[in-house]
């Protein structure tokens, strides 16, 4: 067994969530804690706008799950997924201030070794960043799947996740 099995998996939910849309990996995370019971080897991580903040939990961590808005060109509410080998370019294309410290983070990180090998980040393409507490409805309509792909992605590194039966209240 691998250094990366023995250590836990790491989801950050990333994002502003007074830019719209770039508010989706927070509001992923939450739909992921409110609906899903999620193994304790799995941490859920609001990660926010954190940059460098971020950098122990990622290095520390044997799988990186990060969830996020990614604007890629393709129409918005598009289910993405983004391997380890393509997150530079990704991160290249900015949508909002947090992939700045992000993409500083994960350099980081790969410069001193500590990215794990099984990093990937999902998300949807977003319709608007713009000042608003509020997802758009395309993506707000498309949440579930986002949240499906975070499950179907854990189930893939062995961490199986049940639905919960009845919603959770905070």
């Amino acid at each position: 067994m691998s250094t990366s099995e023995h250590r836990r998996t790491v989801v950050i939910g990333l994002g502003n969530p007074l830019m719209g849309d770039d508010g989706l990996g927070i509001a992923a995370l939450e739909r992921l804690r409110a609906g899903w019971h999620v193994p304790d080897d799995v941490d859920l991580v609001d990660g926010g706008t954190w940059g460098m903040n971020l950098l122990p939990e990622i290095e520390s961590a044997g799988r990186v799950l990060l969830i996020d808005a990614i604007k890629t060109g393709a129409q918005a509410g598009t289910e993405v997924v983004i391997p380890r080998a393509r997150l530079p370019r990704y991160l290249a294309t900015k949508i909002s201030p947090h992939e700045v410290d992000l993409r500083d983070v994960l350099a980081l990180a790969e410069l001193r070794g500590t990215l794990p090998e099984q990093t990937v980040a999902v998300g949807l393409e977003p319709a608007s960043v713009e000042l608003s507490s509020e997802l758009s409805a395309g993506l707000q309509a498309r949440l579930d799947v986002l949240v499906a792909a975070v499950v179907r992605q854990l189930a893939a590194w062995g961490h199986v996740c049940t639905a919960r039966t009845a919603p959770v209240h905070a």
